[in-house]
Protein backbone atom coordinates (compact mmCIF):
# COMPACT_ATOMS: atom_id res chain seq x y z
CA UNK A 1 0.00 0.00 0.00
CA UNK A 2 2.88 2.39 -0.24
CA UNK A 3 3.92 4.57 3.07
CA UNK A 4 1.41 7.17 4.50
CA UNK A 5 1.57 10.06 6.62
CA UNK A 6 -0.05 9.68 9.41
CA UNK A 7 -3.11 12.52 8.74
CA UNK A 8 -6.28 12.36 7.35
CA UNK A 9 -7.04 13.49 4.14
CA UNK A 10 -10.13 15.65 5.04
CA UNK A 11 -9.90 16.03 8.59
CA UNK A 12 -6.09 16.35 9.43
CA UNK A 13 -6.42 14.49 12.70
CA UNK A 14 -4.05 11.61 13.64
CA UNK A 15 -5.88 8.09 13.94
CA UNK A 16 -5.90 7.01 18.00
CA UNK A 17 -7.74 5.22 20.00
CA UNK A 18 -10.29 7.60 20.04
CA UNK A 19 -11.23 6.98 16.77
CA UNK A 20 -12.95 3.60 17.74
CA UNK A 21 -15.32 1.90 20.16
CA UNK A 22 -14.22 -0.65 21.99
CA UNK A 23 -16.19 -4.13 22.27
CA UNK A 24 -15.28 -7.72 22.78
CA UNK A 25 -11.91 -9.28 23.34
CA UNK A 26 -11.53 -12.50 20.68
CA UNK A 27 -7.56 -13.01 21.22
CA UNK A 28 -4.72 -12.74 23.31
CA UNK A 29 -0.77 -13.95 23.36
CA UNK A 30 2.15 -13.47 25.34
CA UNK A 31 1.98 -9.88 25.01
CA UNK A 32 -1.31 -8.69 22.81
CA UNK A 33 -4.28 -9.01 22.54
CA UNK A 34 -7.02 -8.38 19.92
CA UNK A 35 -10.78 -6.63 20.38
CA UNK A 36 -13.55 -6.36 18.05
CA UNK A 37 -13.72 -2.13 17.72
CA UNK A 38 -15.98 -0.03 15.62
CA UNK A 39 -14.70 3.13 14.18
CA UNK A 40 -16.77 6.02 15.23
CA UNK A 41 -16.77 7.82 11.23
CA UNK A 42 -17.97 4.96 9.50
CA UNK A 43 -18.98 2.17 11.80
CA UNK A 44 -17.00 -0.37 10.23
CA UNK A 45 -15.85 -3.02 12.73
CA UNK A 46 -11.96 -4.46 13.05
CA UNK A 47 -10.33 -6.76 14.89
CA UNK A 48 -7.86 -4.56 16.80
CA UNK A 49 -4.36 -6.34 17.75
CA UNK A 50 -2.33 -4.16 20.25
CA UNK A 51 1.02 -4.84 21.53
CA UNK A 52 2.38 -4.24 24.98
CA UNK A 53 5.72 -2.22 24.04
CA UNK A 54 7.37 -3.28 27.18
CA UNK A 55 7.07 -6.89 26.69
CA UNK A 56 7.69 -6.67 23.32
CA UNK A 57 10.90 -5.32 23.52
CA UNK A 58 12.02 -7.22 27.03
CA UNK A 59 10.67 -10.92 24.57
CA UNK A 60 13.30 -9.09 22.04
CA UNK A 61 10.52 -9.22 19.75
CA UNK A 62 10.31 -5.78 18.05
CA UNK A 63 11.77 -6.60 15.02
CA UNK A 64 9.52 -9.06 13.90
CA UNK A 65 6.40 -6.98 14.84
CA UNK A 66 7.73 -3.68 13.24
CA UNK A 67 8.33 -6.12 9.99
CA UNK A 68 4.89 -7.02 10.29
CA UNK A 69 3.41 -3.85 10.59
CA UNK A 70 5.92 -3.32 7.43
CA UNK A 71 4.57 -6.37 5.31
CA UNK A 72 1.08 -5.45 6.17
CA UNK A 73 1.10 -2.45 4.64
CA UNK A 74 2.22 -3.56 1.21
CA UNK A 75 -0.86 -5.88 1.17
CA UNK A 76 -4.07 -6.03 -0.08
CA UNK A 77 -6.17 -8.61 -1.10
CA UNK A 78 -9.40 -10.35 -0.88
CA UNK A 79 -8.39 -13.62 0.68
CA UNK A 80 -5.77 -11.77 3.41
CA UNK A 81 -6.75 -10.44 6.27
CA UNK A 82 -5.58 -6.71 5.33
CA UNK A 83 -4.38 -4.12 7.51
CA UNK A 84 -6.39 -0.95 7.32
CA UNK A 85 -4.96 1.58 10.23
CA UNK A 86 -1.42 1.60 12.71
CA UNK A 87 -1.04 3.99 16.05
CA UNK A 88 0.14 4.11 18.97
CA UNK A 89 0.05 5.84 22.31
CA UNK A 90 1.95 5.65 25.59
CA UNK A 91 1.82 1.82 26.56
CA UNK A 92 1.15 0.05 22.65
CA UNK A 93 1.31 -0.42 19.20
CA UNK A 94 -1.89 -0.92 17.91
CA UNK A 95 -3.13 -2.57 13.76
CA UNK A 96 -6.54 -2.56 13.44
CA UNK A 97 -7.01 -5.57 10.47
CA UNK A 98 -10.05 -6.69 8.62
CA UNK A 99 -12.68 -8.38 10.73
CA UNK A 100 -13.16 -12.30 10.29
CA UNK A 101 -16.83 -12.91 12.47
CA UNK A 102 -16.37 -16.82 11.56
CA UNK A 103 -13.62 -17.73 13.77
CA UNK A 104 -10.29 -19.34 13.12
CA UNK A 105 -10.17 -22.87 10.90
CA UNK A 106 -8.80 -24.43 14.50
CA UNK A 107 -11.81 -23.30 16.12
CA UNK A 108 -14.41 -25.24 13.52
CA UNK A 109 -12.41 -28.13 12.53
CA UNK A 110 -12.30 -29.00 16.38
CA UNK A 111 -15.72 -29.19 16.05
CA UNK A 112 -16.45 -30.83 13.34
CA UNK A 113 -15.68 -32.72 9.72
CA UNK A 114 -15.87 -31.22 6.69
CA UNK A 115 -16.49 -32.62 3.06
CA UNK A 116 -14.38 -32.27 -0.23
CA UNK A 117 -16.45 -29.46 -1.78
CA UNK A 118 -15.77 -27.41 1.89
CA UNK A 119 -12.19 -28.50 1.97
CA UNK A 120 -11.29 -27.63 -1.86
CA UNK A 121 -13.16 -24.08 -1.60
CA UNK A 122 -10.85 -23.39 1.29
CA UNK A 123 -7.40 -24.84 -0.18
CA UNK A 124 -8.46 -22.80 -3.99
CA UNK A 125 -8.97 -19.36 -1.76
CA UNK A 126 -5.57 -19.86 0.30
CA UNK A 127 -3.80 -20.83 -2.68
CA UNK A 128 -5.00 -17.47 -4.61
CA UNK A 129 -3.69 -15.66 -1.26
CA UNK A 130 -0.75 -17.61 -1.36
CA UNK A 131 -0.19 -16.98 -4.79
CA UNK A 132 -0.77 -12.95 -4.23
CA UNK A 133 2.09 -13.02 -1.37
CA UNK A 134 4.45 -14.83 -3.82
CA UNK A 135 3.91 -12.23 -6.39
CA UNK A 136 4.65 -9.37 -3.32
CA UNK A 137 8.02 -11.78 -2.69
CA UNK A 138 6.89 -12.49 1.32
CA UNK A 139 7.11 -15.75 2.42
CA UNK A 140 4.39 -16.33 4.97
CA UNK A 141 5.95 -19.46 7.07
CA UNK A 142 3.33 -20.36 9.29
CA UNK A 143 0.58 -21.34 7.68
CA UNK A 144 -2.22 -23.48 9.84
CA UNK A 145 -5.45 -23.76 10.41
CA UNK A 146 -4.84 -21.24 13.44
CA UNK A 147 -3.61 -18.81 11.31
CA UNK A 148 -6.52 -19.26 8.33
CA UNK A 149 -9.58 -16.89 9.32
CA UNK A 150 -13.32 -17.42 8.27
CA UNK A 151 -15.71 -14.31 7.56
CA UNK A 152 -19.28 -14.79 8.09
CA UNK A 153 -20.12 -16.47 4.62
CA UNK A 154 -17.34 -19.09 4.86
CA UNK A 155 -14.20 -17.49 2.89
CA UNK A 156 -10.77 -18.20 4.40
CA UNK A 157 -8.37 -15.70 4.66
CA UNK A 158 -4.46 -15.76 5.89
CA UNK A 159 -3.48 -13.75 8.48
CA UNK A 160 -0.51 -13.47 11.29
CA UNK A 161 2.13 -12.19 9.60
CA UNK A 162 4.46 -12.16 12.80
CA UNK A 163 7.17 -14.33 10.87
CA UNK A 164 6.34 -13.56 7.27
CA UNK A 165 9.19 -12.21 5.66
CA UNK A 166 10.11 -10.67 2.13
CA UNK A 167 12.56 -11.97 0.22
CA UNK A 168 15.03 -10.75 -2.73
CA UNK A 169 17.89 -13.95 -4.26
CA UNK A 170 19.26 -15.26 -1.27
CA UNK A 171 17.67 -18.53 0.38
CA UNK A 172 15.99 -18.36 3.99
CA UNK A 173 18.21 -20.33 6.50
CA UNK A 174 16.12 -19.90 9.73
CA UNK A 175 13.41 -22.54 11.10
CA UNK A 176 10.75 -20.58 11.74
CA UNK A 177 7.00 -21.61 11.70
CA UNK A 178 4.84 -24.20 13.60
CA UNK A 179 6.51 -27.55 13.45
CA UNK A 180 4.24 -29.85 12.72
CA UNK A 181 3.40 -27.73 9.17
CA UNK A 182 7.41 -26.91 8.25
CA UNK A 183 8.18 -28.45 4.99
CA UNK A 184 11.08 -30.71 4.51
CA UNK A 185 13.42 -28.32 3.24
CA UNK A 186 13.86 -26.14 6.35
CA UNK A 187 15.42 -28.50 7.97
CA UNK A 188 18.00 -29.14 5.16
CA UNK A 189 21.17 -27.19 4.68
CA UNK A 190 20.25 -26.14 1.26
CA UNK A 191 17.76 -23.08 2.53
CA UNK A 192 14.44 -22.77 1.14
CA UNK A 193 11.82 -20.14 -0.04
CA UNK A 194 8.33 -19.74 -1.09
CA UNK A 195 7.76 -23.51 -1.20
CA UNK A 196 7.26 -24.00 1.97
CA UNK A 197 4.00 -22.37 2.02
CA UNK A 198 2.71 -24.90 -0.30
CA UNK A 199 3.88 -27.91 1.83
CA UNK A 200 2.11 -25.91 4.98
CA UNK A 201 -1.01 -25.95 2.82
CA UNK A 202 -0.60 -29.16 2.36
CA UNK A 203 -0.75 -30.50 6.09
CA UNK A 204 -3.95 -28.07 6.43
CA UNK A 205 -5.81 -29.95 3.43
CA UNK A 206 -4.51 -32.93 5.13
CA UNK A 207 -5.78 -32.30 8.24
CA UNK A 208 -9.03 -30.72 7.19
CA UNK A 209 -9.52 -33.75 5.05
CA UNK A 210 -8.35 -36.66 7.74
CA UNK A 211 -9.20 -34.46 11.07
CA UNK A 212 -5.22 -35.17 11.74
CA UNK A 213 -2.03 -33.97 11.15
CA UNK A 214 0.46 -36.58 8.61
CA UNK A 215 2.70 -37.19 11.56
CA UNK A 216 1.85 -36.83 15.31
CA UNK A 217 4.34 -37.27 17.97
CA UNK A 218 5.12 -36.29 21.67
CA UNK A 219 8.53 -35.39 20.41
CA UNK A 220 10.09 -32.32 18.32
CA UNK A 221 12.74 -34.54 17.24
CA UNK A 222 10.32 -37.09 15.99
CA UNK A 223 8.57 -35.13 14.21
CA UNK A 224 11.40 -33.46 12.67
CA UNK A 225 12.48 -37.00 11.24
CA UNK A 226 8.93 -38.07 10.32
CA UNK A 227 8.97 -34.43 8.25
CA UNK A 228 11.99 -35.51 5.89
CA UNK A 229 11.41 -39.24 5.55
CA UNK A 230 8.68 -41.37 6.97
CA UNK A 231 5.44 -42.37 4.01
CA UNK A 232 2.25 -40.21 4.41
CA UNK A 233 -0.61 -42.56 5.00
CA UNK A 234 -3.39 -41.37 2.90
CA UNK A 235 -6.73 -43.07 3.76
CA UNK A 236 -9.14 -43.97 1.10
CA UNK A 237 -11.97 -43.02 3.62
CA UNK A 238 -12.10 -40.13 5.96
CA UNK A 239 -14.68 -39.93 9.15
CA UNK A 240 -17.01 -38.05 6.33
CA UNK A 241 -16.96 -41.45 3.78
CA UNK A 242 -14.56 -41.87 1.07
CA UNK A 243 -11.78 -39.78 -0.29
CA UNK A 244 -11.67 -39.28 -3.95
CA UNK A 245 -8.55 -40.20 -5.85
CA UNK A 246 -8.66 -36.55 -7.04
CA UNK A 247 -8.93 -35.48 -3.46
CA UNK A 248 -5.74 -37.76 -2.08
CA UNK A 249 -3.83 -36.81 -5.49
CA UNK A 250 -3.81 -32.67 -4.81
CA UNK A 251 -2.67 -33.78 -1.30
CA UNK A 252 -0.08 -36.01 -2.34
CA UNK A 253 1.08 -32.81 -4.58
CA UNK A 254 1.16 -30.29 -2.25
CA UNK A 255 3.24 -32.85 0.27
CA UNK A 256 5.75 -33.86 -1.84
CA UNK A 257 9.24 -33.53 -0.59
CA UNK A 258 10.58 -33.07 -4.21
CA UNK A 259 10.23 -28.99 -4.58
CA UNK A 260 10.69 -29.03 -8.29
CA UNK A 261 7.99 -31.68 -7.87
CA UNK A 262 5.79 -29.79 -5.53
CA UNK A 263 2.16 -28.66 -6.14
CA UNK A 264 2.33 -24.99 -6.36
CA UNK A 265 6.36 -24.16 -6.58
CA UNK A 266 7.77 -23.28 -9.42
CA UNK A 267 7.17 -20.37 -12.29
CA UNK A 268 3.89 -22.34 -13.62
CA UNK A 269 2.89 -23.35 -10.16
CA UNK A 270 -0.07 -22.07 -9.62
CA UNK A 271 -0.94 -22.96 -13.26
CA UNK A 272 -0.97 -26.49 -12.11
CA UNK A 273 -2.80 -26.07 -9.21
CA UNK A 274 -5.71 -24.79 -11.99
CA UNK A 275 -5.01 -27.81 -13.97
CA UNK A 276 -5.19 -30.35 -11.29
CA UNK A 277 -8.07 -32.78 -11.58
CA UNK A 278 -9.30 -31.81 -8.29
CA UNK A 279 -9.58 -28.23 -8.89
CA UNK A 280 -10.56 -28.37 -12.53
CA UNK A 281 -14.26 -27.44 -12.21
CA UNK A 282 -13.32 -23.67 -10.19
CA UNK A 283 -13.75 -20.75 -11.56
CA UNK A 284 -11.16 -18.82 -10.47
CA UNK A 285 -11.86 -15.42 -11.64
CA UNK A 286 -15.08 -15.87 -10.01
CA UNK A 287 -13.53 -17.19 -6.74
CA UNK A 288 -11.05 -14.25 -6.78
CA UNK A 289 -13.54 -11.57 -6.93
CA UNK A 290 -16.07 -13.45 -3.84
CA UNK A 291 -18.69 -14.51 -6.59
CA UNK A 292 -18.87 -17.78 -5.53
CA UNK A 293 -20.68 -19.06 -2.98
CA UNK A 294 -18.73 -21.31 0.22
CA UNK A 295 -20.09 -24.34 0.82
CA UNK A 296 -19.70 -23.66 4.53
CA UNK A 297 -21.25 -20.74 6.43
CA UNK A 298 -20.15 -20.46 9.95
CA UNK A 299 -23.01 -20.10 12.42
CA UNK A 300 -23.83 -15.96 12.97
CA UNK A 301 -26.62 -17.10 16.21
CA UNK A 302 -23.50 -17.60 18.14
CA UNK A 303 -20.15 -16.68 18.66
CA UNK A 304 -17.02 -18.24 16.66
CA UNK A 305 -14.52 -17.27 19.13
CA UNK A 306 -14.06 -18.79 22.91
CA UNK A 307 -15.26 -16.57 24.88
CA UNK A 308 -12.95 -16.94 27.72
CA UNK A 309 -11.08 -14.54 25.94
CA UNK A 310 -13.47 -11.76 26.92
CA UNK A 311 -14.11 -13.06 30.50
CA UNK A 312 -10.32 -12.33 30.96
CA UNK A 313 -10.56 -9.11 29.90
CA UNK A 314 -13.55 -8.36 32.28
CA UNK A 315 -12.05 -9.94 35.71
CA UNK A 316 -8.37 -10.34 35.57
CA UNK A 317 -6.65 -7.25 33.46
CA UNK A 318 -4.47 -5.77 35.32
CA UNK A 319 -4.32 -2.59 32.73
CA UNK A 320 -7.14 -2.37 30.89
CA UNK A 321 -7.43 -1.00 27.07
CA UNK A 322 -7.85 3.06 27.36
CA UNK A 323 -6.57 6.07 25.67
CA UNK A 324 -3.20 6.97 26.64
CA UNK A 325 -1.44 10.03 24.91
CA UNK A 326 1.90 9.46 23.56
CA UNK A 327 4.18 10.94 26.13
CA UNK A 328 8.05 10.34 27.12
CA UNK A 329 7.66 8.18 30.19
CA UNK A 330 11.40 8.85 31.90
CA UNK A 331 11.74 5.59 33.88
CA UNK A 332 11.19 3.51 31.23
CA UNK A 333 13.69 5.80 28.81
CA UNK A 334 16.35 5.03 31.27
CA UNK A 335 16.12 1.33 30.90
CA UNK A 336 14.37 0.87 27.38
CA UNK A 337 15.22 4.18 25.45
CA UNK A 338 16.78 2.87 22.56
CA UNK A 339 14.39 0.50 21.85
CA UNK A 340 11.27 2.95 22.02
CA UNK A 341 12.98 5.10 19.72
CA UNK A 342 12.62 2.89 16.99
CA UNK A 343 9.49 2.31 17.84
CA UNK A 344 8.20 5.80 17.89
CA UNK A 345 10.34 6.40 14.60
CA UNK A 346 9.63 3.22 13.07
CA UNK A 347 5.72 1.86 14.13
CA UNK A 348 4.09 5.04 11.52
CA UNK A 349 0.84 5.46 11.76
CA UNK A 350 -1.56 4.53 8.94
CA UNK A 351 -4.36 5.28 7.80
CA UNK A 352 -6.70 3.23 4.40
CA UNK A 353 -9.31 5.81 4.88
CA UNK A 354 -6.56 8.12 3.01
CA UNK A 355 -6.80 6.24 -0.23
CA UNK A 356 -10.63 5.73 0.56
CA UNK A 357 -10.90 9.52 0.26
CA UNK A 358 -8.47 10.17 -2.30
CA UNK A 359 -10.22 11.46 -5.79
CA UNK A 360 -7.95 9.61 -7.85
CA UNK A 361 -9.44 6.34 -6.80
CA UNK A 362 -12.97 7.82 -7.24
CA UNK A 363 -12.23 9.50 -10.74
CA UNK A 364 -9.36 8.02 -12.77
CA UNK A 365 -9.17 11.51 -14.83
CA UNK A 366 -8.16 12.85 -11.54
CA UNK A 367 -5.13 10.73 -10.98
CA UNK A 368 -4.01 11.55 -14.19
CA UNK A 369 -3.91 15.46 -13.33
CA UNK A 370 -0.90 16.36 -11.79
CA UNK A 371 1.38 14.54 -9.46
CA UNK A 372 -1.21 12.43 -6.67
CA UNK A 373 0.23 12.79 -2.71
CA UNK A 374 3.42 10.68 -2.42
CA UNK A 375 1.71 8.12 0.23
CA UNK A 376 -0.86 7.06 -2.98
CA UNK A 377 0.17 3.32 -3.66
CA UNK A 378 1.61 2.21 -7.14
CA UNK A 379 -1.58 0.56 -8.91
CA UNK A 380 0.09 -2.72 -10.28
CA UNK A 381 -3.02 -4.57 -11.31
CA UNK A 382 -2.78 -8.50 -11.20
CA UNK A 383 -3.40 -10.70 -14.62
CA UNK A 384 -6.69 -12.53 -14.47
CA UNK A 385 -6.39 -15.48 -12.61
CA UNK A 386 -7.13 -17.79 -15.79
CA UNK A 387 -4.27 -16.81 -17.50
CA UNK A 388 -1.03 -17.78 -15.44
CA UNK A 389 1.41 -18.30 -18.29
CA UNK A 390 4.68 -16.15 -18.41
CA UNK A 391 4.31 -15.06 -14.47
CA UNK A 392 7.44 -14.27 -12.73
CA UNK A 393 9.55 -16.55 -11.86
CA UNK A 394 9.46 -17.42 -8.10
CA UNK A 395 13.17 -18.25 -7.22
CA UNK A 396 14.38 -15.40 -5.53
CA UNK A 397 14.38 -15.66 -1.44
CA UNK A 398 16.03 -13.33 1.16
CA UNK A 399 17.84 -14.13 4.14
CA UNK A 400 16.58 -13.08 8.20
CA UNK A 401 19.76 -15.28 9.81
CA UNK A 402 17.56 -15.47 12.39
CA UNK A 403 15.67 -18.66 14.52
CA UNK A 404 12.58 -17.10 16.01
CA UNK A 405 9.14 -19.26 16.93
CA UNK A 406 6.03 -17.14 16.48
CA UNK A 407 5.73 -14.62 19.76
CA UNK A 408 2.14 -14.05 18.95
CA UNK A 409 -1.11 -15.67 18.13
CA UNK A 410 -4.98 -13.99 18.45
CA UNK A 411 -6.17 -17.27 19.19
CA UNK A 412 -5.32 -20.57 21.20
CA UNK A 413 -1.41 -21.65 19.96
CA UNK A 414 -1.59 -24.89 18.24
CA UNK A 415 1.14 -26.77 20.02
CA UNK A 416 4.54 -27.70 18.39
CA UNK A 417 4.34 -31.09 18.80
Amino acid sequence: MGNLKSKHFEDGEDVTLNHFVLQNSVGRGSFGKVRIVEHKETKKQYALKYINKVECIRMNALKNVLRERNILEKLDHPFICNMRFAFQDECNMFMALDLMLGGDLRFHLNRRRFSEEAVRFWITELACGLRYLHKQSIIHRDIKPDNILLDQAGHAHLTDFNIAIAYTDKPLWSRSGTYNYMAPEIFSSQGYGTSVDWWSLGVVFYEAIYGKRPFIFDHADKVKEAIQHAEIQFPEASKTGPVSEECISAMKGFLERDVTQRLGCGPDGFLHIQQHPFFRDIDWDELEQKRSRPPFAPSQKQSNFDITYDLEELLLEQNPLETRPRKRNQKLRATLGKELERIEKEFRNFDYLLYERYPGYVDPLKMCVGDPPEWVKCVDPEPALSDTRGTKSLDGFDSDNEDFAPFYDIRRRTMDV
